[in-house]
Order: structure tokens, then sequence, then C-alpha cells
């Protein structure tokens, strides 16, 4: 039985992937921020039958990751697919942003995921594995007032390849999802100020489905990006 570690668990792309997951038999450890929340998943999705660890961590405080992971992966089985899914956004000028927030940001898409990654694999090699880090499609374009969103994305998607480079030789398969604008409660936070159209986004449900179906690629094989946009077109 394979087992999927799942960052940003409790609610959205996170939440609807566990789910997934779960009735495609696979066991889960669940990291999320809010516990009250991520109690409540693992007890409906333990009626399922599955073995379900989980741990509440703020990811955006780079002094619990380690210490959180190693708790969490010592509960339940090595993952053999670790999804980064967790990730926020602050919209307004680039440069007027406070400093606070850039490294708030930037703690949240890259370094958490940087400091997920370096607790989890190791402990993958024996076996192998597939890391995938949720990107978006921002990671490729300029968006005026998302310019830290922008940047932590099109970064993280050169930290994908440069891992999957680096690990290779250990078993170990690293791919990203790309995104377009999904409906999240992203769009409700008080740092996101914007109009789109939230019924032209993918729902999570659709993520989570590329999601599983990048997981259960065959070992022999990598896909090294997979796209999903709105067939509007919307950001």
């Amino acid at each position: 039985m394979s087992t999927v570690l799942i960052t940003g668990a409790s609610r959205g792309i996170g939440k609807a992937s566990a789910k997934l997951f779960s009735d495609a038999g696979w066991d889960l450890l669940l990291v999320a921020r809010n516990e009250k929340a991520l109690k409540s998943l693992s007890e409906d999705l333990c009626k399922e039958g599955r073995t379900i660890c989980y741990k509440s961590m703020d990811l955006s405080d780079p002094s619990s990751i380690t210490s959180g992971i190693d708790e969490l992966l010592s509960q339940g089985d090595t993952p053999s697919v670790l999804i980064n899914n967790a990730g926020v956004a602050w919209t307004g000028e680039l440069l007027s942003m406070p400093l606070k927030s850039w490294q708030w940001v930037v703690q949240m898409n890259l370094t958490s995921v940087f400091q997920v990654c370096a607790a989890t694999v190791p402990k993958m090699r024996v076996n192998g594995g597939l890391i995938v880090n949720v990107s978006s499609h921002a990671a490729r374009n300029a968006f005026p007032q998302w310019g830290a969103y922008c940047t932590t994305k099109a970064a993280l998607a050169s930290f994908t390849k440069c891992l999957a480079e680096e690990e290779r030789m250990n078993g170990i398969r690293a791919c990203t999802l790309t995104l377009g604008s999904v409906n999240t409660s992203l769009w409700d936070a008080e740092t996101v100020q914007s109009d789109f159209d939230r019924n032209s986004m993918l729902p999570v449900e659709h993520a989570a489905s590329a999601l599983l179906h990048l997981a259960e690629q065959p070992s022999t094989q990598v896909i090294e990006d997979l796209t999903l946009m709105p067939a509007t077109g919307a950001f």
C-alpha cells in the first residue's frame, strides 16, 4: 500500500487531494496549520479504512518544520509521494511590499518546500518516490500586483528541476503541477485583492485529479510538468 504526504491538507486542493487519494486506496500523512480541521478530516477518512496520520504545523515558521516533519514520519510509513501544496499570495505594488510580507511569501511558497523536502526525501531514497510541487502559470508570466507570487513560483519551478537532477540517482523523481486559477480560499485571504470571476476557475477536485494522475505514473517514467488551465483562460 502506498503513502502520500500532503501539505496544506486542511482545505482547498490539499483537502480534495486527501479525499481523492484516500478513495484510491492510499494511506495519508497530512500537514496543515489548522489542527481542528486536520483532526476532522482524518476522522472522516479513517472511517473508510485508511491509515491517517497528521501534524499541525505553521510552515511560515522555519524553526518548526524539520522537527514537525520528523514527528509526523515517525507516526506512519515513509511516503512514496510527497505533495508540496501549501502556498500563499500577496497583491500590491512590488516595491511597496513590506519586507515582512515579502519574507512570508518566500518562506511559504519556496523555503518551506525546501525544508519539507530536506526532511522527507532522504527517508524516501530507500524505496524511491515522487515529489510533486504545486506551481502556477504565474511562474511563466508577469502579472502586475502579483510580483512576489510570480517570483516564488518561478523559483519553485527551477528548484524542482534542480532537485530532479540531483535525486535521479537515488530513485527520486520530481515534477510540477502548474495550475491556472483554482477556486480556493486563497481568493478570500486578507492579503489578496482581486475581482476575478471565480465561477470560471478550476474546481479543486480537478487539481486533485491531476495530482493523483501524476502520483500513479509508473516509477520508470515521470511527467516533468503537467499544466492545467481553465478553458476560459482566466488567471
